[in-house]
């Protein structure tokens, strides 16, 4: 165990869901904050239940690629949902989990919101669909999740919330608020008529740029 890698990952989180609670995108103790430890199939997850407010770096657990706790008390009740996103994707390094306004609106009426702004479209792929409902914390809304998510970089969740992915935990963060902001975009785009879906041809063309030029800029990929 690497703990000066162990100690930098937590700190992140920690920092996370305090800007989470301050952006608006969490309430209370909810959401969840994850992300591998590099050089290891370790994920390093927030606690259940715990104020981000007084969560410290020693209050997040660490749990290896079956759950099991390497370190730290009981990890958030979502830890299948991470887990299964870290296992059916590689190239996913963080995930933020969260229950914003605008996003929830969408995942309680079951629509995705449709690919309508270029930021949205380049990180997060396209449209942010809705996963199937199922039970918060159970293996079933793991698995629904992971195959509405697909090869993007966020997914809402039936009734629930939505969950943004990326190579890092900046990068996941800023998948949760393209996702926020194209949701009230829309929501307010419909109330003048009717929000303009972009086509997939250029949705295609502005994903590649981002994947391979864009996000190196931005310092959202480790390579």
């Amino acid at each position: 165990m690497d703990k000066e890698k162990h100690r930098a990952i937590k700190e992140e989180i920690v920092a996370i869901g305090r800007e989470l609670l301050a952006k608006g995108l969490v309430s209370g103790t909810w959401g969840n904050v994850s992300a591998r430890i590099e050089g290891s199939d370790d994920v390093a997850i927030t606690p259940s239940g715990r104020d981000y407010r007084r969560l410290t770096a020693d209050d997040v657990v660490v749990v290896d690629a079956l759950g099991q706790v390497v370190a730290g008390g009981l990890p958030s009740s979502e830890m299948l949902l991470h887990l299964a996103i870290y296992a059916k994707r590689r190239d996913i390094l963080a995930v933020v989990h969260t229950h914003s306004v605008f996003a929830s609106a969408f995942a309680v009426a079951r629509r995705s919101i449709p690919p309508i702004s270029e930021d949205q479209v380049q990180l997060i792929g396209g449209a942010v669909d809705v996963a199937e409902y199922a039970l918060c914390g159970t293996a079933e809304l793991a698995e629904n999740a992971v195959q509405a998510l697909a090869d993007k970089q966020a997914v809402l969740l039936a009734n629930h919330g939505m969950v943004g992915c990326g190579q890092t935990l900046a990068e996941a963060m800023l998948a949760c608020e393209l996702a926020e902001k194209s949701a009230q975009i829309c929501i307010a785009a419909n109330q003048l008529g009717g929000a303009t879906v972009l086509q997939d041809e250029d949705v295609a063309v502005m994903r590649r740029f981002y994947l391979e030029k864009y996000r190196q800029r931005q310092g959202g990929t480790k390579e």
